[in-house]
């Protein structure tokens, strides 16, 4: 997995850890702890979907030539399914669609005990580098 700083970023602050790379799927790891509760002490939907979009866009940029391309985040909707308290969530993004300017991804975020939390589908676009 490539070396990419996350120091004073969302995923800092987050606590969001990514544990698995590979082009068939991301893995990542977030507590459910005051930096990512809502008031009323459930897990944030917005939360859940930093975390889906991390996802989403770590796995691009694992896919693309960095040196000719980038990506961004295009469409992300969020399905929240199940409370969570506390403890962590897992997300585990997988592309259903690989094209070369559209990369769509399906996440699934579970608690520790493999129920589903949150399903989310991000759309990822690749764009050339400009000269």
């Amino acid at each position: 997995m490539e070396k990419v700083n996350y120091k004073d970023t969302l995923m800092d602050r987050l606590g969001i850890k990514i544990t698995e790379m590979s082009e068939e799927q991301v893995v990542a790891t977030m507590p459910v702890n005051e930096a990512t509760r809502q008031p009323f002490g459930i897990l944030h939907g917005g939360a859940s979907v930093a975390l889906a979009e991390t996802v989403a866009s770590s796995g691009t940029y694992h896919l693309i030539n960095k040196e000719k391309e980038y990506a961004v985040g295009i469409e992300i909707n969020a399905n929240h399914v199940k409370r969570k308290t506390d403890g962590f969530v897992t997300a585990v993004g997988k592309p259903a669609h690989r094209g070369r300017t559209i990369i769509v991804w399906d996440i699934r975020i579970m608690n520790e005990s493999g129920e589903l939390i949150c399903i989310a589908r991000c759309t990822m676009g690749v764009f050339p580098k400009k000269a």
